[in-house]
């Protein structure tokens, strides 16, 4: 591992273990043995989902007792593997585990020069990146890494200044709260390859991003879609949510985790208080359920009883609810007072829902995937009321995130 590969993982390990119980000694919350037995629970059901897995082929959902699998250009293949890395490393780095995301990541190698899709983010960063975190074989892994940022920076315009989103549909330059997520790829490779352009992107992404995706209560659009040629918004959408003025609840998970991400790279105030902004729309909303995990829409009560997704507008969303814990828990780290404390203190809460029969699969079940009950997209009668690939992963980070707090 390079020096400048050492200092990244160093200083990002400082920055996400920041003692929140110092601020506030009165905090109780999630306790280590807790962690440790979801952590172990996780691990085991996984395995079970890797015993189902075809070696080409990458775990998607479960289906009316089915197993469903991708190839490895679906926007989902990094979060398998990706999760095998983190119950590895959460489980005293079980070799088992280890083997099994490296064997995975072969098949997924070639997407690291798929310039069709703006996912690199989550199909190599968070597998291929948390490979290179645990093993520290820069020689292996930083080139898939350099390629595949590259490929990412291909769908960036300097006339949007704007990651293009999608090649299809009826937009002509559509930009999606999603793609959010793939903007720490860029800014890690700047600190890898010490190539100014990565993190030069992800700024100006997250800047027009902050400028045309948000209402004035700080709740997100889904898509907006701009003129190529001048940078202008020209529509403000939605593609999985209830309409397009709704609030679509993992697109407000994007953007709460996005921005947090992004004030913790650049230390830039402006990102945190949008986070904070964001996070207070999300905890305060009336319709969030006293348990925090969200409907799938924020507005699903506005929907028309002529809508196709009106019968099925009470659906939770578990993957949000593991996207809203993870990022809070980094947010607490960054927030002060009360602020921090209540932060913590929710993401706790989801976690401890999410740990409960109610959504956490009994070993053996839900086709080995961990949590049940997410919805992919409502209107499009897609992935409705089924486990996730990313909220398994993203409810391991939030568990992970968590332990390094204690």
């Amino acid at each position: 591992m390079n020096y400048i590969t050492k200092k990244f993982f160093i200083i990002l390990a400082i920055l996400t273990c920041q003692n929140t119980f110092a601020q506030d000694n009165s905090y109780s919350g999630l306790d280590r043995a807790f962690i440790s037995n979801q952590l172990r629970k996780s691990a085991d059901q996984i395995k079970v989902l890797a015993s189902l897995t075809p070696d080409d082929k990458f775990p998607q959902t479960f289906v009316n007792g089915k197993s469903v699998f991708s190839n490895s250009s679906w926007w989902c293949s990094g979060f398998y593997p990706g999760t095998l890395l983190l119950l590895s490393e959460g489980n005293n780095n079980d070799k088992e585990l280890l083997k099994l995301a490296t064997d995975k990541l072969k098949f997924l190698e070639k997407e690291q020069f798929n310039k069709s899709t703006h996912d690199l983010g989550f199909m190599l960063f968070c597998s291929f990146g948390n490979a290179l975190r645990l093993t520290g074989d820069s020689s292996y892994y930083n080139p898939i890494l350099i390629n595949g940022a590259e490929s990412l920076s291909s769908r960036y315009s300097p006339n949007t200044e704007t990651i293009r989103s999608w090649d299809h549909g009826k937009w002509k330059y559509p930009v999606i709260i999603d793609n959010m997520m793939n903007l720490e790829f860029l800014t890690q490779l700047t600190k890898i390859t010490g190539e100014k352009k990565y993190r030069e992107i992800a700024i100006k992404h997250a800047n027009k991003t902050l400028k045309n995706h948000f209402r004035k209560d700080y709740s997100s659009y889904h898509v907006i879609d701009y003129d190529p040629n001048t940078g202008v918004a020209i529509a403000k959408q939605t593609h999985q949510g209830a309409f397009d003025e709704s609030a679509w609840a993992r697109g407000q998970a994007w953007a709460l985790y996005g921005y947090t991400m992004m004030y913790r790279e650049t230390g830039e105030k402006v990102y945190l208080k949008q986070a904070e902004r964001i996070a207070k729309y999300i905890l305060n909303h009336p319709n969030l359920p006293k348990d925090l995990i969200p409907y799938w829409d924020f507005d699903k009560d506005k929907l028309p009883k002529e809508s196709k997704a009106y019968s099925k507008k009470d659906l939770r969303d578990a993957s949000a609810a593991a996207l809203y814990a993870s990022a809070l828990i980094e947010l607490s780290q960054f927030s002060r007072g009360k602020d921090s404390h209540n932060y913590l203190s929710k993401a706790a809460s989801i976690l401890k829902t999410l740990s409960s029969s109610e959504y956490f699969a009994k070993l053996g079940d839900n086709g080995g995937f961990l949590l049940k009950h997410s919805v992919g997209a409502l209107p499009l009668n897609s992935e409705i009321d089924v486990p996730l690939s990313y909220a398994d992963y993203y409810y391991v980070e939030a568990l992970l995130r968590y332990e390094k707090l204690l």
